[in-house]
């Protein structure tokens, strides 16, 4: 079960988790941009670059994902779409999606872009804290943990 990052707005930090991850695990991890990423040297990692445009990431991550693999990204409706296709995915924070509760973000995702089309600055995201970037390794590696027993 291979692990699938959106890497176009992936916080670095992040990146470096997934990649020593990788290593240490022998999981197959790929990055997801239509930029060209730099990842380290290894047969456990790779970038795939996809041409610009939007959401082109994002559908090749959905082509490409199957049934019981791993999507990382902070995308609400990238998210909605894997979980349909039976993956599981997880937010930068640490965060799961669920199919129990990605109706309800994508509701609210949708009410936040509306406010903001109506002039309401509604402000972004918090910085990515230490605390987060924990509670994305615990994730990860509960994740990995649950496909060494499969």
């Amino acid at each position: 079960m291979p692990i699938w990052v959106d890497a176009d707005a992936c916080p670095k930090v992040i990146r470096e988790v997934l990649c020593r991850a990788a290593e240490r695990t022998a999981m197959q991890t790929t990055f997801v941009a239509n930029q060209l990423l730099s990842v380290p040297s290894s047969p456990h990692i790779r970038a795939l670059q996809v041409p610009k445009g939007f959401d082109v990431a994002d559908n090749e991550i959905v082509r490409r994902v199957n049934s019981g693999d791993l999507v990382i990204t902070g995308d609400i409706p990238l998210a909605a779409e894997v979980l349909a296709k039976g993956a599981a995915a997880l937010n930068w924070r640490g965060e799961p999606f669920s199919t129990e509760t990605i109706a309800a973000q994508l509701t609210m995702r949708d009410f936040m872009e509306t406010l903001r089309a109506s002039g309401i600055q509604s402000g972004g995201p918090a910085t990515l804290s230490q605390a987060d970037r924990q509670a994305f390794a615990r994730q990860l590696d509960r994740w990995l943990a649950r496909q060494r027993m499969q």
